[in-house]
């Protein structure tokens, strides 16, 4: 069964709120004050609600990365040329990545796929690391300050390609962490963020992968120009024509696991400004995410606060490639954990409130 790629026609699933109501009367039985684990408790009901069980599990789980180059590099909006692209992917294939090394140590599976990258990699993967051109790399891509970034054509193929990817995973995976690369990409993610929230460029521009002042400056001139050219866009027109091929699957890929009932864990700025997208093309697909962490990037915290998100991480990250909902993962674990494991008053015969 594939999904499909017309926004708006997403199946949105409806939590089970059952099953959310019996995991909260769990946490008040085990042994610990209540509420004294915080966001590790929230996580746990949330995760009740969306597998449909008292009993929720974050494994397996899954790493996707979408990777594509950007035409908005001409405008010198990164201290990098657009050949780094390439490169990292070739990074991510031979294990040195930052991911690379998140996913090996924590026993995850990462897929990398190239939805739009100038230059394929010469080397085969690594063991645990899977990599696949989609066809829709082959497209040209637009400069988002003067032209849509895809055309309607490409925009549909690059939902279907992030699609494609998840239905490749396994039915039992629990947990999908989506990942991007690109150089550009936060100049197209905070184009697509300023129309979505009605926001002046310099509100959500940032430095990226570490642009100076003037480099800033040239972003938010770029973002401005995009901006006006796009007024008035919704999610579907914002993400053709501001965002990238990455940005686009990341949305068809979120769409379809939650399609198959596997929760996303969300990064950081550019894969929040996707399920943002996402959550105005389909309503609901909100309550499927769990958040990872408040990126250092300027607009991430406007996108937080438009999804009514709260972060589990503040560690000033910025690198992207799913890198901080990976160093989030072992909380979802230990929130899973001590849901499962720890002993309720009854089984430990401890006096709980109110007993002798």
């Amino acid at each position: 069964m594939k999904t499909q790629t017309q926004p708006g026609h997403w199946d949105i699933p409806t939590p089970d709120q059952t099953a959310a109501d019996r995991a909260r009367e769990r946490q008040s039985r085990l042994t610990k004050p209540p509420g004294s684990l915080g966001v590790l408790e929230e996580v746990a009901v949330k995760l009740a609600a969306l597998q449909g069980t008292p009993l929720p599990r974050s494994r397996p789980a899954a790493a996707l990365l979408f990777a594509a180059d950007h035409a908005v590099t001409r405008h010198g909006v990164s201290p990098y040329p657009s050949a780094v692209t390439a490169a990292m992917v070739e990074n991510f294939l031979r294990g040195g990545a930052a991911s690379s090394v998140l996913c090996r140590q924590l026993g995850v599976p990462l897929h990398v796929v190239d939805v739009g990258v100038l230059r394929q990699p010469a080397r085969p993967p690594d063991e645990g690391i899977s990599f696949r051109r989609d066809p829709v790399a082959d497209e040209p891509g637009g400069d988002l300050r003067v032209e849509d970034a895809m055309s309607e054509t490409t925009f549909r193929r690059a939902l279907a390609a992030g699609a494609e990817e998840v239905d490749k995973l396994p039915d039992d995976v629990r947990l999908v962490m989506l990942g991007e690369m690109g150089i550009g990409n936060t100049t197209a993610a905070a184009a697509v963020a300023a129309l979505l929230l009605g926001r002046k460029a310099e509100e959500v521009v940032g430095r990226g992968t570490g642009v100076d002042n003037a480099g800033l400056a040239r972003k938010v001139e770029v973002v401005g120009d995009a901006v006006r050219r796009l007024e008035g866009a919704g999610p579907e027109r914002a993400v053709q024509s501001a965002g990238g091929r990455d940005i686009a699957a990341l949305v068809g890929a979120a769409a379809r696991a939650i399609e198959r009932r596997k929760v996303v864990l969300v990064d950081g700025f550019i894969v929040s400004v996707a399920m943002l997208a996402l959550e105005r093309m389909a309503p609901g697909a909100r309550e499927w995410m769990l958040f990872a962490h408040r990126s250092a990037e300027a607009g991430h915290q406007h996108v937080l606060e438009a999804l009514g998100a709260r972060p589990m991480l503040d560690l000033g990250l910025r690198l992207g490639e799913g890198s901080g909902a990976l160093t989030a993962l072992p909380l979802v674990d230990a929130a899973c954990a001590l849901h499962a494991g720890m002993a309720t008053f009854e089984e430990a015969g401890v006096p709980d409130r109110g007993q002798g």
